[in-house]
This record gives structure tokens, sequence and C-alpha cells, in this order.
């Protein structure tokens, strides 16, 4: 008799595609999910002032570096709290 059964050790697509990355840094899909769209709003916020910024140079003129400085800090201080940071990914996304 046939099983629908995953093999040990291997996920479906599902797993693969939506649980896995977030299980490995430790949260669930939602969370991740979240965060990743609190990290592309502050990416495209600091895009546009880049864009503003080359129309118009005296404004935005510190925004973008600032964006990606602060993001930096932040992933570099969730890794170290990690409960495995050797195993952390280099970016967080």
């Amino acid at each position: 008799m046939a099983t629908n059964q995953a093999e040990p050790g291997r996920g479906g697509v599902v797993d693969r595609m939506f649980l896995e990355h977030p299980r490995s840094l430790g949260m669930s899909w939602a969370a991740h999910g979240a965060g990743a769209v609190v990290i592309s709003a502050r990416l495209v916020g600091a895009g546009l002032a880049c864009l503003v910024h080359a129309v118009v140079p005296g404004v935005f003129t510190q925004t973008a570096g600032k964006t990606v400085t602060h993001m930096y800090d932040h992933m570099m201080k969730r890794r170290a709290g990690a409960a495995n940071p050797e195993n952390w990914p280099d970016y967080e996304i």
C-alpha cells in the first residue's frame, strides 16, 4: 500500500518554500513575512529619497546611508542574540 508521506529529512514543496527559512531563524511564517514587509518599506523609502535627492541635491542628503546603517546594526544585534549566531545567515530577509 502506497503512502503519501515524505521521506525522512525531506520536506515537501510547501515546507521548503514557506516554512524552512523562517523556522531556521526561529520565526513563524507570519512574523517573518511582517519583518520582510517592514524591511522592504524602509528600503523603498530610502530609494525614493535617493531619487528625490538626485533631482534636488539639498534634500535627503543622509537618508539612504542612515537607513542602511541602522538596518545593518539591527540585523547584527539580532544575529548576536540568536540561539545559534554561527548558523545565522550573513543577511536576513
